[in-house]
């Protein structure tokens, strides 16, 4: 298993690209290569760049990957708020994706001090990983 896969932020941002896509599965065919496309490329880089960071060679470099993986969610946010705007979102739908924003903030952040803290006193274990068992 990957260290990425183990951290609950990564599953919750798997979960909520999924979210996404079910979401704007529903918007018009000619928002295809406009709000469909940013709202998912923004939403799945979210999982994606948890995964680039944890692979990097410090908790520096992968708290980095955090702040952009934080600023893809805030992307998904402003982009769920144009989308009500459109009335492509009923203001339910849009709610409950920005409650699951708020709780991935919180995770990203949380995740994000901890890495810093931990670089910062010198005492870090390394975040490469070393890739599935042999085997799998």
């Amino acid at each position: 298993m990957f260290r990425f896969e183990k951290l609950d932020v990564w599953e919750k941002s798997v979960a909520f690209a999924d979210r996404v896509y079910v979401v704007t599965k529903a918007f018009p065919r000619d928002e295809r290569f406009g709000l469909t496309s940013q709202m998912r490329r923004a939403a799945v880089s979210i999982s994606s760049n948890i995964a680039e960071g944890s692979g990097r060679g410090s908790d520096k470099d992968f708290a980095h990957f955090l702040e952009i993986a934080y600023g893809s969610l805030m992307e998904v946010v402003s982009q769920s708020q144009v989308a009500l705007h459109q009335s492509l979102l009923e203001q339910e739908t849009r709610d409950a994706l920005y409650q699951r924003a708020e709780e991935l903030a919180r995770m990203l952040s949380g995740l994000r001090n901890s890495l810093l803290r931990s670089s910062s006193s010198g005492s870090r274990p390394s975040t490469l990983d070393s890739g599935p068992p042999s085997g799998s």
